[in-house]
């Protein structure tokens, strides 16, 4: 399959501490390279944090505002900001503004 539709997406919305969802936005990614995942947090919204993995990160954030934290590192990107790290360290992405965000990840290889 080449296109994918609304049907299509599988969504997890009772993460804790998330305050919003998470969209599987192509079935079974996990079994391939790339997992995009679409990530909307409500103010204070933040992902679970993720180990330490071989791969890489990619993200674009759509709306609002997040802050990444890598490590001991923190980094602020805004809308249509990008980001890009190797995931070598723990690292969860939260909602750093008054509005809700929308942020486009791709991990490589998948990990969600």
């Amino acid at each position: 399959k080449v296109v994918f539709t609304e049907d299509d997406i599988y969504v997890k919305t009772d993460e804790e501490g998330l305050k919003g969802s998470i969209k599987w936005l192509v079935p079974s990614a996990q079994k391939n390279s790339m997992e995009p995942i679409l990530v909307e947090m409500a103010p204070g919204g933040e992902t679970a944090e993720d180990d330490p993995h071989e791969g890489e990160e990619f993200g674009y954030v759509l709306a609002g505002a997040i802050k990444i934290v890598l490590g001991d590192r923190v980094e602020r990107v805004r809308k249509d900001e990008r980001f890009y790290f190797r995931s070598n360290a723990p690292h969860k992405l939260v909602n750093a503004g008054k509005s809700a965000c929308r942020v486009l990840w791709v991990s490589t290889p998948p990990t969600f």
